[in-house]
């Protein structure tokens, strides 16, 4: 009786300790603290005998690795997570993301093909490769994507943004901005300001664009997508200091720095 004891009370100090790690690891994460939950997220990976849950915490490693710009190890951490749970949708996503930034777009849609197989009607999957699809020119092949969403998810608002954007990218810029406009109409989200303004800066209307951005950042100001976009808005108003300020505050929020390296260029020369 008393060994029962203690072997169940051991059990209960050992769940408490895992639990805490795991309560840390996530606090990390969400603080943007990648430093902190990449070692947190190495340690419950290593020790978690549930493959699904090792996925899961390979998959956080990853992208904890993809924030602090360590790209190979972000991959091994993904592959890692793949190979614990072969069924595990996201880590499909992230390895299609992770390609197709590093300009791997032929094994990016080999990920999303493979993802689809898992889970046919996965949002994600089909926003990244009509981002693909975008950047090769194969513009009726994105749409045909978002539409895609929009016949299992009508609300989703990436799809939504994602037909606009897709004008925008084409030069329709009158187009994008009536879209942008009619959405901002129905539900005025921090993601929709914050596209409109990436809409103004391309027509070079400054000081809508910075309205626009700063509402994106009244209403949400952990949105790091839009101290990008207000960033770039700077300088083209030739304010460089203000505008690399800005680009610290998107990657002190978990925008991934080596994305932006050609704009850090500019911060170099201020």
């Amino acid at each position: 009786m008393k060994k029962a004891l203690l072997l169940l009370a051991s059990i209960c100090i050992s769940f408490n300790f895992y639990a805490q790690d795991k309560k840390l690891a996530e606090e990390c994460f969400k603080k943007a603290d990648y430093k902190c939950a990449e070692e947190q997220y190495l340690k419950l990976a290593e020790k978690e005998q549930i493959q699904r849950f090792q996925s899961e915490y390979y998959n956080y490693l990853g992208t904890s690795q993809r924030r602090l710009g360590k790209a190979a190890l972000a991959f091994k951490s993904y592959e890692s997570a793949l190979k614990a749970n072969p069924m595990s949708a996201p880590v499909y996503v992230n390895l299609s993301s992770l390609h197709s930034q590093k300009g791997n777009k032929t094994k990016a849609l080999e990920y999303v093909e493979k993802g689809l197989q898992v889970e046919p009607e996965n949002v994600d999957l089909y926003l990244t490769r009509s981002k693909i699809y975008d950047s090769q020119g194969k513009k009726d092949l994105a749409i045909k994507d978002l539409n895609q969403i929009l016949g299992f998810a009508p609300d989703n608002i990436f799809a939504k943004t994602g037909l606009a954007n897709l004008k925008k990218n084409n030069g329709d810029l009158e187009g994008a901005l009536k879209d942008y406009n009619q959405l901002i109409a129905e539900k005025p989200e921090s993601l929709l300001y914050n596209g409109r303004a990436d809409v103004y800066l391309k027509m070079k209307k400054y000081k809508e664009a910075l309205t626009d951005v700063n509402k994106a950042t009244s209403i949400d100001p952990k949105f790091a997508q839009s101290y990008v976009t207000k960033a770039l808005v700077l300088f083209d108003t030739a304010k460089p200091k203000e505008a690399c300020e800005n680009l610290d505050k998107a990657v002190t929020l978990g925008y991934e720095k080596a994305v932006l390296a050609d704009y850090y260029t500019k911060c170099a020369k201020k």
